[in-house]
């Protein structure tokens, strides 16, 4: 068979598996799910809406808004593999939103990922995940969006997508192989929070949207407790989303339930982890406003997910203080330019805040640089995004802060201090070069 044929028959056949899945003859088991049995359901917080509440478990904002006085009107960029993808209008516009869908036009995006003029989306939008809501957190999340939501005009921004690559029509294959459909079924052999945790944590949270690794067809590789790999980290767009599996070295193992509920409320477990990056805002747009019953709930599922070893040394154990100033005091500046560049980093940019043994601030505002997850892990990515770009969340305590000095440190200096702070206070593996620090530099350009 000539190069020519085979092309043609994979496209026929691509073709005929396409019409056979929109006309119902074939297609994924989700498509016909199981009757939905209701998960446990928790009060919403005072002054919220179930609706909102539900809006803010699926953490809407951090996608669909990109300027806080037009919340919900879309245009974020999200980098793939393929291109750049924009997130749209989910307002309740009729002309450039959303204000003209039905509550079946809206379920169906949600649980088949399905446009009401029958485009399919990219599964960038979790409805992978979503599919598991509820049809009544469904329905109370369609009344939020479309009476208590603003509506903006704002057109849609264009994908940034070669045109080969931007039909649609493919991913109703990819999803016949790859999304299962259906709303979330109640383990009977379960409590009823370990079900209302792993209704959040699979459904509206989304959580193995980024801590669960993918597959060459970019679909998550596990996507609840029984499949193995579940919730055991994954790199996304720059960032790698640690293991939250129920590990003691690398994952949720040696954490206690009360530690998980703070992380999600805070960003911030003294001695363990800090939010940064796409956790910090999941943390400030979904997360703080979860009550405390569902907080709960996510810890008590996350501990029960099957361990994923990374080998034995914790990331989160590494380092002790070393008092930088106590290496410097008596030389030149010249001197320790030269020759200690990432001790001289670390007093002239870090020190201020962390202390000059690492050990941060006596309240605990600045965190230690040592027993501290980003500088211990072998994985260096997540420590150089937080260099050059800093760290910012808002949680229901105020603002947290750290200056981003990628605007002044040159590739050069921030792989040298990267290196010191790893070398010093972390496992002392990293080997981060100038050209990693400007990769990851151009992915937020």
């Amino acid at each position: 068979m000539t190069l020519k044929r085979l092309i043609l028959s994979v496209i026929a056949l691509a073709v005929i598996v396409f019409g056979l899945i929109v006309t119902g003859i074939w297609g994924p088991s989700g498509h016909n799910p199981a009757p939905e049995q209701q998960v446990q359901t928790t009060q919403t917080p005072p002054g919220m809406s179930r609706g909102e509440y539900v809006a803010k478990m699926s953490d809407c904002t951090a996608c669909h808004t990109t300027e806080k006085d037009k919340p919900f009107a879309g245009g974020l960029g999200m980098p793939l593999p393929i291109g750049t993808l924009y997130s749209t209008n989910i307002t309740p516009d009729k002309e450039t939103g959303i204000g003209n869908y039905s509550l079946d036009d809206f379920k169906r995006v949600l649980r088949e990922g399905v446009r009401k003029d029958g485009g399919h989306l990219y599964p960038a939008m979790p409805y992978t995940e979503y599919t598991k809501l509820s049809d009544n957190d469904i329905a109370a999340m369609y009344d939020y969006f479309m009476n208590s939501v603003q509506p903006v005009k704002q057109a849609n921004r264009p994908n940034d997508i070669p045109a080969l690559l931007s039909m649609r029509w493919p991913l109703a294959i990819w999803n016949w192989m790859f999304h299962e459909q259906g709303a979330y079924q109640t383990q009977q052999d379960k409590g009823a929070e370990w079900n209302r945790g792993a209704y959040l944590v699979q459904g509206s949270t989304h959580c193995g949207t980024c801590h669960t690794p993918r597959g060459v067809a970019m679909q998550t590789t596990a996507n609840d407790e029984t499949e193995t790999g579940f919730l055991s980290g994954a790199d996304l767009a720059g960032w790698h989303a640690f293991n939250i599996s129920n590990d003691n070295a690398n994952g949720l193992g040696d954490w206690s339930n009360d530690e998980i509920v703070q992380y999600l409320k805070t960003g911030s477990v003294a001695g363990k982890a800090q939010a940064a990056g796409p956790m910090a805002e999941a943390v400030e747009n979904s997360f703080r406003f979860l009550t405390d019953d569902d907080l709960n709930a996510i810890a008590v599922y996350l501990r029960s997910v099957p361990a994923v070893s990374e080998g034995s040394t914790s990331r989160y154990a590494q380092g002790e203080a070393v008092a930088q100033d106590l290496q410097l005091r008596g030389l030149p500046i010249e001197t320790t330019r030269e020759e200690m560049p990432g001790e001289y980093l670390y007093m002239a940019n870090c020190s201020t805040c962390h202390d000059a043994d690492g050990s941060g601030s006596p309240d605990g505002y600045y965190p230690s640089v040592y027993h501290n997850s980003v500088v211990g892990s072998e994985k260096s990515g997540n420590l150089i995004q937080v260099v050059l770009h800093g760290v910012k969340r808002d949680t229901n305590d105020g603002e947290v802060f750290m200056p981003a000095f990628g605007q002044h440190l040159s590739d050069d200096q921030i792989a040298t201090l990267v290196n010191f702070l790893t070398d010093t206070y972390g496992q002392g593996n990293a080997q981060v070069e100038p050209q990693d620090v400007a990769e990851l530099r151009a992915t937020a350009e």
